[in-house]
């Protein structure tokens, strides 16, 4: 695996192998981002890994704290939610990221050492449907009962699957628009994702109300989704983009970036909402944590809410014994609730409302760390967050921040490394 520097802003550049040309910009890589680094000898490197869905939130955090701080280095690798928890488990790994909360298997198998396992939301955000339609140019309405239709495998549905685009049932959703005859390919992922459990968790949520006979259960990666596999939240939007007629979920952030356009889905109200950080925050109204701050909301039912929402979480432990890993990781979750949370909505993620905020300050604070005396650098104050605004971003707009954020990458998003 190779490893991204930050320098300085990031110019968009054509990379991968000839099979695979693909700007460095849309993508975010599924591969170690690290900090630029410090020639003083008291830096200190924080290792961690997990999910993608998050990733250009985290990356343009770790790229603006060590600004402030740049005697912390952040390494992160996208490997996705479930290699990300088993890292972590296993002590090879500082943190993780997941938007599938650990279980309680999960936390109980954590190492004595750990001190236990801390659950941080640190944002959240929604899951859309993209799709590629050449000369399709009005986006596409999928009620409910199509979209679910339109996922499953035959194994899992073996009639009534929805499988072309000019389905009448899509027909019907959106009258004046020529949907082509073309074969519906459905874009899964191909590792342990907690993107696939927030959206097979809405499937299945959206399944018992209009297939009650159906037994699907949610999971980080299951075997009754329909298509083709890619890896990773950037793997899945590259096959998408060169696959006419695919349709396939992921982060919204990535699409907001590319282009590539998303579905209006309708929701448990019966409206059809298109993807926003607006529409994805009254999705989450209704949440609430429990003691280790784990909400789940498989279908909001307020009016106006986009339907497939979730948190996503740092996993952290519940005590460090090196002084200077702990309280720089401190450091680093404390900008993130704090400062980072500024830079959520144009990026395409929901900043944390306050009082979940104060919720994750709390835990933050309650992390031991021995001998927080000998730390380094930890003990700097965020400075005060910026306002924070999507009023008036254009594309380009978005597209520059997230250059400056993120590096770029060397790896083919299917998984082929260089």
């Amino acid at each position: 695996m190779m490893t991204t520097t930050y320098s300085g802003a990031a110019n968009p550049r054509w990379i991968g192998s000839p099979r695979h040309l693909v700007k460095a910009w849309p993508t975010f890589a599924a591969l170690s981002l690290l900090v630029a680094g410090c020639a003083d000898r008291e830096v200190v490197t924080l290792q961690g890994a997990g999910a993608t869905f998050p990733e250009p939130l985290y990356k343009r955090w770790f790229r603006e704290y060590y600004d402030i701080n740049p005697k912390v280095r952040i390494s992160y690798q996208g490997i996705g939610s479930g290699a990300g928890i088993k890292q972590f488990l296993n002590g090879l790994t500082d943190f993780a990221a997941s938007d599938a909360a650990m279980t309680p298997d999960e936390i109980a198998s954590a190492p004595e050492g750990f001190g236990g396992v801390k659950l941080l939301p640190m944002t959240a955000g929604c899951v859309v449907l993209a799709y590629n339609l050449p000369g399709v140019e009005r986006p596409i309405r999928l009620p409910r009962a199509v979209y679910a239709r339109m996922m499953l495998n035959e194994q899992a549905l073996p009639t009534n699957r929805i499988e072309r685009w000019n389905d009448p049932a899509i027909v019907a959703a959106n009258p004046g628009v020529d949907l082509p005859n073309l074969p519906i390919t459905v874009v899964q992922r191909s590792d342990s994702s907690g993107t696939t459990y927030l959206f097979t968790q809405h499937l299945v949520e959206v399944l018992r109300q209009i297939q009650p006979d159906l037994k699907l259960k949610a999971g980080k990666s299951v075997d009754w989704l329909a298509g083709i596999a890619a890896k990773g939240n950037p793997g899945v939007a590259f096959t998408i983009d060169q696959t006419p007629g695919a349709i396939g979920f992921l982060e919204y952030g990535y699409t907001r970036v590319s282009g590539t356009p998303t579905a209006i889905l309708e929701n448990r109200a019966g409206s059809f909402v298109a993807a926003s950080p607006q529409s994805a925050a009254l999705g989450l109204a209704e949440a609430e944590f429990d003691n280790n701050l784990i909400a789940w909301i498989p279908d909001p039912a307020v009016e106006g809410a986009y339907p497939i929402v979730g948190y996503t979480w740092i996993l952290v432990r519940g005590r460090y014994d090196d002084p200077k890993v702990g309280s720089a990781l401190k450091a680093i979750l404390r900008y993130g609730i704090d400062q980072g949370q500024t830079y959520a909505a144009d990026l395409g993620y929901v900043p944390l409302p306050p009082a979940t905020v104060e919720q994750v300050r709390q835990a933050i604070d309650s992390i031991e760390v021995a001998n927080a005396a000998e730390s380094v650098g930890q003990e700097s104050e965020s400075p005060p967050p910026a306002a924070a605004s999507v009023a008036g971003s254009s594309r380009g707009d978005i597209e520059e921040r997230i250059e400056k954020a993120v590096a770029g990458f060397s790896e083919d998003p299917h998984g082929n490394r260089e």
